[in-house]
């Protein structure tokens, strides 16, 4: 053997010596497993009990979100639900139209006929007030027209869109009451259908035509609504003539007696 040989195999000697006195000075203990073991459980343990802390607290934090959400009512943005600010009322009002009634209507020689009163509670735009032969023009501050048709044709349609009209002062003006005429398109005589129609005054209920042949014509008073104005009407056959025309009140007195009308 050589001399290192012999200087490697004493040091090899040297340091297994200095391990057995290190391991026999410090002698090793068992590993504590269950210590171990039971630190691990004890661990998984709070932290299951820290989760289901933090579930409660996390549901209880939803719910008081959501009580306050249902205090607060429904989000500004939630469309149906939004309570919408009243509509601005309209500054400008419309002009109100005439008033109207039905006097009478039907057929007469197979063509139909009605008579309609229209009131304007003011003089429309379009309208003048006529003017007398002497210079002087008609007073009124509204406008009484009778819209008389037979066989779709208005009466007098000629003399323009007011020829059936006469200017009334207000709702309730007694020159709109008292006059009575034989309207057509051929006068007053035998020939073509004509329409009598009466402004009749406030105690006229109805009123009777008579023909030559014996033929009673009645008809009721029909007032527009709101004002003294009021007629009643009935269709002449072509061919008749009138004898006589009367007006009775509504306990059947008669208060006129006319016969020019032949």
């Amino acid at each position: 053997m050589t001399p290192d040989q012999d200087r490697h195999t004493a040091q090899e000697d040297w340091l297994r010596d200095a391990f057995v006195r290190s391991r026999d000075a410090y002698p090793s203990s068992q590993a504590p497993v269950e210590r171990i073991l039971a630190t691990a459980r004890a661990r998984r343990k709070r932290h299951r009990a820290a989760t289901a802390v933090g579930a409660v607290a996390g549901a209880a934090c939803v719910l008081a979100a959501a009580l306050a959400v249902a205090l607060q009512g429904p989000h500004p943005s939630a469309g149906p639900a939004q309570r919408s600010s009243p509509a601005a009322s309209p500054t400008a009002t419309a002009t109100p139209g005439p008033l109207t009634v039905s006097v009478g209507g039907g057929t007469t020689g197979g063509a139909p006929w009605s008579v309609t009163l229209e009131f304007h509670r003011s003089l429309p735009e379009g309208y003048e007030l006529p003017t007398a032969p002497d210079g002087t023009t008609a007073s009124g501050t509204a406008l009484l027209c009778q819209r008389m048709y037979i066989g779709g044709v208005r009466i007098d349609h000629q003399g323009g869109p007011w020829s059936d009209c006469q200017p009334v002062t207000g709702s309730h003006d007694p020159a709109g009451s008292g006059s009575m005429g034989l309207w057509g398109f051929h006068g007053k005589g035998t020939s073509g259908s004509r329409l009598m129609v009466s402004n009749a005054e406030a105690d006229i209920a109805y009123g009777i035509v008579n023909l030559t042949d014996g033929t009673h014509l009645k008809a009721n008073t029909v007032t527009v609504p709101g004002t003294d104005y009021r007629a009643w009407a009935v269709a002449i056959p072509n061919g008749k003539t009138v004898s006589a025309v009367d007006q009775y009140d509504k306990r059947h007195h008669r208060l006129t007696h006319e016969t020019q009308w032949r």
